[in-house]
């Protein structure tokens, strides 16, 4: 079943160049799949104190096809997908004046609260009716280049203003803090991103930041804290005009 909502671009969710950021993109996509629980079923508060679960992001690819401005309007769709195993995928777009301006494919994870363990897609206490997939340029999962060099670009400190109900950093915040760390990101757009979020970061964490390109408008992140990789992000850009 696709669930939809209509919303005003704040002028507060836009950057320098008074485009949307990409991290009020994925916000805006996951605050309709928020109304979409608590409208059918339960809200994801409810479902976390009632039912003791919650919901992980381990992948997300999201294409920026057209930069989106305060005060347009916008309504954005989303569906679940069908699942297996461990694996709850959900899509997303989100459409101004009839056209897509950006679209999503998504995958979570479903964990009980009290032992971290996780549900498979059987035993989840909810359902919605799936829709099929939507195929998106960027590629859910990804593979980096060997050759690439690394480099060191910087620190992200883990602040209060970054956390969610888990006391972890929410996975909205990601998008806006691997675009910050571009060589140039002024002059560059974003066309699109994946993100790999393979350990969450805590309040109070520092990540190091490390950076490749390939030659191409590819830059690849990455995040570390005490050398284990916590996120892996492709992204792709253009210059901007």
């Amino acid at each position: 079943m696709i669930y939809t909502e209509k919303y005003t671009v704040r002028w507060h969710d836009t950057d320098a160049r008074r485009e949307m950021r990409p991290s009020e993109v994925l916000a805006y996509m996951q605050e309709t799949a928020n109304h979409q629980f608590r409208t059918h079923a339960q809200s994801l508060d409810e479902l976390r104190d009632r039912e003791g679960v919650g919901f992980i992001l381990s992948r997300v690819a999201i294409d920026l096809l057209s930069p989106v401005y305060a005060y347009e309007e916008i309504e954005v769709r989303t569906a679940t997908c069908a699942g297996h195993g461990l694996c709850f995928p959900r899509r997303f777009e989100v459409l101004r004046d009839g056209e897509v301006v950006a679209r999503a494919m998504t995958q979570w994870a479903m964990v009980r609260v009290a032992d971290r363990t996780l549900l498979r897609v059987s035993e989840a206490p909810l359902a919605f009716g799936d829709e099929a997939e939507i195929e998106t340029e960027m590629p859910l999962r990804f593979r980096i280049p060997r050759d690439l060099a690394f480099e060191e670009v910087g620190e992200r400190r883990i602040h209060y203003a970054d956390l969610d109900y888990n006391l972890h950093m929410n996975n909205t915040k990601y998008p806006d803090m691997v675009a910050g760390f571009l060589p140039d990101p002024l002059g560059t757009r974003v066309t699109g991103m994946t993100l790999s979020y393979h350990r969450e970061a805590a309040f109070g964490d520092t990540l190091l930041i490390e950076r490749a390109a390939d030659g191409a408008g590819n830059f690849y992140v990455r995040t570390k804290k005490e050398g284990d990789v916590c996120l892996e992000a492709m992204l792709r850009t253009v210059p901007r005009t």
